[in-house]
């Protein structure tokens, strides 16, 4: 435990923290819309449950790194649709592109859903709770994406860090942080229906990097993170135009009325 205070050895750590943060936004997003679906008193133990799970998984593949780093190196099957274009051969799949690609698909299928249910849905929150909203199934989705935002946040710690204590403390700390701010989170995605939406069209577009990633197709989370932090920057100006227009909206009903 001594080189984590050297100062190389804390740099990394820093580094990894914030990275290790940032790739678990996603993850608190369909979190925050998933235990949304719950009674108020079951969320926040269902946040909880959530991201110690996800640290779960995050420390278990660590510790498992031969094998998990092995499923990125022995090929399944090939796709002949799918040519390096380097080499020109047909690219392999890996147990690692699979998971990619299952995860993938059930975030496209769940946001698509959720979108549809919020906009034509046509359903009361007591049935959707009553359906949707049981605690076991809620946590059983919540297990089956952390496994795959745990693969790549793992694969993405062992090519920033060498060392296993560095990141272990790293995944703790990151994980706590959003422990912290998940509740503050959760509460203003479920407050605001057009975020919510925002939201979930994320989650859609992370669902087709997902697969993208999956089938070889290389996609810059750089590029969707700053169009996520852009999007939700327009949709903060739009919410404190609207609450400022909401004043005068009200004092012109209210002469009119009176006229």
């Amino acid at each position: 435990m001594e080189g984590l205070f050297t100062g190389q050895a804390l740099v990394s750590l820093l580094t990894l923290t914030l990275m290790e943060i940032v790739l678990g936004i996603d993850n608190i997003v369909f979190l925050s819309i998933l235990t949304g679906k719950l009674p108020a008193e079951q969320q926040g133990k269902a946040r909880t449950v959530g991201l110690a799970l996800a640290l779960l998984a995050r420390l278990g593949l660590l510790f498992a790194i031969t094998w998990v780093m092995s499923l990125d190196r022995k090929t399944l099957f090939t796709l002949p649709v799918l040519v390096d274009p380097a080499t020109k051969l047909a690219i392999g799949i890996t147990v690692k592109d699979l998971v990619l690609i299952g995860g993938g698909l059930f975030l496209i299928g769940k946001s698509t859903h959720e979108i549809y249910d919020k906009l034509e849905g046509g359903h009361g929150d007591k049935d959707v709770k009553a359906v949707a909203g049981a605690f076991g199934i809620i946590i059983a989705q919540i297990i089956l994406l952390d496994i795959v935002f745990s693969l790549d946040s793992v694969i993405t710690a062992v090519g920033m860090a060498r060392s296993i204590p560095i990141m272990v403390v790293a995944m703790v700390i990151a994980v706590g942080v959003m422990l912290a701010f998940s509740g503050t989170i959760g509460s203003f995605v479920n407050r605001h229906p057009s975020v919510k939406i925002l939201a979930l069209s994320f989650l859609l577009l992370i669902g087709v990097m997902l697969v993208a990633d999956g089938l070889h197709q290389h996609v810059g989370k750089g590029y969707i993170y700053f169009a996520m932090a852009f999007s939700l920057l327009v949709e903060l100006l739009n919410m404190r135009f609207r609450k400022k227009q909401q004043p005068v909206l009200l004092h012109s009903d209210y002469g009119e009325a009176k006229a």
